[in-house]
């Protein structure tokens, strides 16, 4: 795996005429995870979205050493294709073995959805195939947002179980949640610490 590195000093986020924080410094290294929690609106999704470098910071800096994969409420998956055509498009871009993508379908039980179209897909299942296609990136640094949204008890542990191994094979995760994430050495910062 590529090195794996966030560091964000004294950064501020503004949406229109609003700050919603500022002055949030932190430091991830390779093996970390830290649950970024908080209430709805208080700034988690922009907070992601500044890291992955989709929107600018009002104040501060952030650097990263690896490639990005985010996970948020709007899967990176052509609705009008059905689910295996989508994710088989992803894992051409990615360089992904056809057996590292059909292990990541399997173990996330897609396996007998391949042939829906993903606009027919739950909540839950297209949460799964983002998951699925995160996998096959391989990229160091997971930004999750809100990953638990819409998953049944198992999905839960089965992505808390993802993650972890992620982070203990020398990965990142930046995990955005108002729910509780259970993973091993898991830090949390509470977003309201740095609101105004």
């Amino acid at each position: 795996m590529q090195e794996a590195k966030i560091a964000i000093r004294d950064l501020a986020c503004r949406r229109g005429d609003r700050v919603l924080f500022r002055g949030l410094s932190l430091a991830l290294n390779a093996g970390e995870a830290l649950q970024v929690a908080g209430g709805n609106g208080i700034g988690k999704s922009s907070l992601l979205r500044i890291v992955a470098g989709l929107a600018p910071a009002f104040a501060g800096t952030v650097e990263r050493e690896g490639a990005i994969g985010l996970v948020d409420e709007r899967p990176a998956l052509d609705t009008s294709q059905a689910l295996g055509d989508a994710l088989a498009f992803w894992a051409r871009i990615d360089g992904t073995s056809q057996d590292a993508a059909q292990a990541a379908r399997d173990r996330l039980g897609l396996a007998d959805l391949l042939d829906v179209p993903v606009r027919y897909l739950s909540t839950g299942q297209k949460k799964r195939a983002a998951l699925a296609r995160l996998i096959g990136q391989a990229a160091p640094l997971w930004l999750l947002d809100e990953p638990l949204n819409g998953l049944d008890v198992h999905a839960v542990e089965l992505t808390e179980a993802i993650v972890a191994e992620h982070c203990a094979g020398g990965g990142i995760a930046l995990v955005a949640s108002h729910q509780p994430f259970r993973i091993e050495g898991l830090q949390r910062l509470a977003l309201a610490d740095f609101a105004l």
